[in-house]
């Protein structure tokens, strides 16, 4: 009997059969991030000021500071690349959730900058720290960034209905083998059916890796293994020895 492949042994393969990655969405998390970081660099306004004793101010806001969410959110967008590689089934479909409610979140002063309703004279004086006698004499909105963040938005929300619509089997980027915890006990449980088997059949050869696994649970895997060359000498030397007497 040829000895079984001692990798196939250890641990399914990470992917199975007709499981695919979210490969879309991943794809579409990680452009919107990099969209909203982008975003977050960029001027969204320009605030002109004077305070009629210095010369007349401009302030340049960019979008982290008009937008104070925009880095965090574009850090939680990376952050859930990993937690849909990690998941599958429900959880990821929460993960998907969790992405569509952070899309809202970023498309809201985006709009209201697109449609006016966001760029006031009070708003722009106190996130330029405008001294109280400073007056505003001009604000000016950039359309690209506030564009650039709703092709964000859109582009993770797209990635949140894929995650929320995804078949409970696609796979997930490591298996419960790659954690130690399960491949000591998967080991365990190697040991234990090899010691159930060596009495009625040969005993399969366990891999070095089960070995030292089993070993690092706590379970001796020479113990209560006998060879079954080695059982069956002995048998025959009890009855020889009984047909002698």
């Amino acid at each position: 009997m040829s000895d079984p492949d001692p990798d196939q042994s250890i641990a399914p393969p990470e992917v199975r059969p007709g499981r695919k990655y979210p490969a879309g969405a991943i794809i579409l998390l990680a452009v919107a991030a990099t969209a909203m970081w982008g975003a977050s660099r960029l001027t969204w306004v320009t605030v002109s000021s004077t305070d009629g004793l210095t010369e007349p101010r401009t302030d340049e806001l960019n979008g982290g500071v008009w937008f104070g969410a925009l880095t965090p959110l574009a850090l939680v967008l990376l952050a859930a690349i990993a937690a849909v590689l990690a998941t599958r089934g429900w959880l990821r479909r929460m993960v998907g959730v969790l992405i569509g409610l952070v899309a809202a979140v970023t498309a809201v002063p985006a709009f209201a900058l697109l449609t006016g309703s966001g760029a006031t004279d009070t708003r722009a004086a106190t996130l330029a720290e405008l001294p109280g006698r400073a007056t505003v004499t001009e604000v000016v909105t950039a359309p690209f960034p506030a564009w650039l963040t709703l092709a964000a938005a859109v582009a993770a929300f797209i990635a949140a209905v894929l995650l929320a619509r995804m078949p409970a089997d696609t796979a997930r980027l490591s298996g419960k083998y790659d954690n130690p915890v399960f491949r000591r006990a998967a080991a365990t449980e190697q040991v234990t059916k090899q010691r159930a088997d060596t009495a009625d059949a040969p005993a399969n050869k366990l891999s070095e890796r089960v070995l030292w696994d089993a070993l690092d649970a706590g379970t001796d895997p020479t113990e209560d293994i006998a060879e079954p060359g080695a059982a069956a000498g002995d048998a025959g030397a009890d009855e020889r020895g009984r047909n002698a007497r």
